[in-house]
């Protein structure tokens, strides 16, 4: 199955990929699903249950308002997310909803939604099951959806299959794992992003490529951008107050000084990913790189190579996220990119692989590099445990893209410094990952109910 760079790369809204943009996008499937069969009209009720990891850290990750949203027919790509707390408030206070814009019922998320902590669906954790009812109390349909990471949304009959937007159509060079595509490009002598641009053109044409880029990018851009405009506390309770804005004033202020400090880089590769995280913890708009709570790596690393190294403009920036999201779909085919299903590790570890690699291709090396570097950027990240504080994607996951995005960048130093030769193949780290994953108690699975999100408060 082919994964273009358009399934890794999402334009959503914070703070969670799985826990907002994909519950979202599965209230509006069931919906839809319910007009294409001519219920829709007929629905009187709905009930959502919420299982699992989705329930335990729902609040804090904005479960409940994504739902709301997915209802009203809104889709996290294209929704203002300005006017998000309004609406919300607007359909709590009224206690009626109107489904897809085409039918209003009552709604109480009290009586009308249940927080199953301690139950799971059968094929992942991050499960959802919507009831519809007629006006007599005849179940009129039934489904499960699983948020599954990244915003990829599965319904129960798909699980395990492709799904209707990933159906499998024949590309030039199809590859299952690292070695494959490795030997593809060394065999053809093509670079991993003429691999995957000769790959997306069976899909979609080359200016819609182009522009699609193009769109990732100055989305990428933009939320950098609004995150050094913005201060003020995070929303949750946490009481986190955002640092990029200051930050951003600080290191604009200093400048003569850092002409003497040769880490002063590292300060604004920080202030980046920061910037992108802040925003994604306040329900910014931001790009699922591969994930929400991972957004600001990617974002921090290609804007570093941007503005020190890009000598070839845009078809560098296409270059770089055409090989991350290659690089992406390898851990997505073979492992997990759900926070919930195998860990940090699986969020922030998958996107300092994307992002390592990415830099060393755009930076000249070789197809071996590439793979070594992203091999280097997950090996260090094993066993990183999600264990957001509060449930909310602030502590330690902001800081924590700061970090990736350093090691990611690091990561392809060491790379470069080689030829390319390594005793750990990227399939052999992406092998173990997914194998840690599941040895990985659940309480360090994105249910915020252990390391710091219990010690923390303890102290």
């Amino acid at each position: 199955m082919f994964l273009s760079v358009f399934d890794l790369f999402k334009v959503g809204i914070g703070p969670s990929s799985s826990h907002t943009v994909g519950p979202m996008i599965a209230a509006r499937r069931f919906l839809l699903s319910l007009e294409k069969s001519a219920l829709l009209s007929s629905v009187d009720k709905l009930h959502i249950d919420i299982y699992g990891s989705l329930a335990l850290t729902g609040p804090g990750h904005g479960v409940d308002r994504a739902l709301l949203l997915g209802l009203a027919g809104h889709r996290p790509g294209t929704i203002d997310p300005g006017v998000i707390q309004d609406e919300v408030g607007q359909i709590r206070a009224d206690g009626r909803i109107n489904l897809l814009g085409k039918k209003t019922i009552s709604f109480a998320e009290s009586t009308d939604t249940s927080l199953l902590m301690d139950e799971l669906l059968p094929r992942h954790t991050n499960g959802l099951g919507f009831s519809a009812f007629d006006n007599r109390g005849k179940l009129l349909s039934r489904d499960n959806y699983y948020s599954v990471g990244g915003g990829f949304v599965l319904s129960e009959s798909e699980m395990g299959k492709n799904t209707p937007d990933q159906i499998q159509v024949p590309v030039p060079y199809p590859f299952e794992n690292g070695a494959g595509l490795v030997a593809l490009c060394r065999n053809g002598r093509l670079t991993i992003a003429e691999l995957m641009r000769a790959n997306e053109l069976v899909l979609i044409s080359e200016n819609d490529l182009d522009s699609g880029l193009n769109s990732i990018w100055q989305a990428m851009e933009s939320c950098i951008d609004r995150g050094c405009r913005s201060s003020g506390i995070l929303p949750g309770g946490l009481n986190v107050e955002r640092r990029a804005a200051q930050h951003y004033q600080d290191l604009c202020s200093s400048q003569e000084r850092q002409l003497c400090d040769p880490t002063v880089i590292l300060d604004w590769i920080n202030l980046w990913a920061l910037a992108v995280n802040e925003e994604n913890a306040a329900g910014g708009r931001v790009v699922t790189a591969p994930t929400n709570g991972a957004a600001g790596i990617i974002p921090a690393v290609l804007r570093y190579f941007d503005r020190f190294y890009n000598r070839a403009g845009g078809k560098a920036i296409h270059d770089f996220l055409l090989t991350a999201a290659a690089i992406g779909s390898l851990y997505k085919k073979n492992a997990s990119i759900s926070g919930a299903e195998v860990g940090c590790q699986g969020e922030v570890g998958v996107a300092c692989s994307m992002a390592a690699g990415a830099l060393t291709a755009v930076m000249g090396g070789t197809v071996e590099q590439v793979e070594n570097a992203a091999e280097i950027g997950m090996e260090h990240n094993l066993g990183l445990t999600c264990d957001p504080v509060g449930g909310l994607v602030q502590i330690p996951c902001i800081e924590r893209n700061a970090m990736g995005a350093v090691k990611a960048i690091d990561a392809s130093r060491l790379a470069l410094s080689g030829d390319g030769r390594h005793m750990v193949s990227l399939d052999k780290v992406i092998e173990t990952m997914r194998q840690t994953g599941q040895d990985m108690k659940v309480t360090y699975k994105e249910t915020s109910k252990g390391g710091l999100a219990v010690n923390m408060v303890e102290c």
